[in-house]
């Protein structure tokens, strides 16, 4: 590599994102917000303790990636 061009810096400004890379976060925040609907249809369904568990566990995961996404978001505008 020549210079001091860092090739993996994109020509953002600091701060903001790009209209595909947004276009790619909220694609996946519908795929993480639609798996916690899923997961929390089946906890409501199930009648085993441990399924029920399970898909809670599950739920509470997807959520904590919606947040996370939304948070990154957040810090981007």
């Amino acid at each position: 590599m020549t210079g001091n061009t860092n090739w993996f810096m994109n020509s953002q400004p600091q701060g903001s994102i790009s209209n595909g890379d947004l276009t790619v976060v909220q694609d996946e925040m519908y795929q993480e917000a639609l798996a916690y609907k899923k997961c929390k249809v089946y906890e409501s369904r199930f009648t085993d303790p441990g399924l029920k568990r399970m898909a809670c566990d599950h739920a509470e995961h997807h959520r904590q990636h919606f947040d996370a996404l939304n948070s990154y978001l957040g810090t981007r505008q």
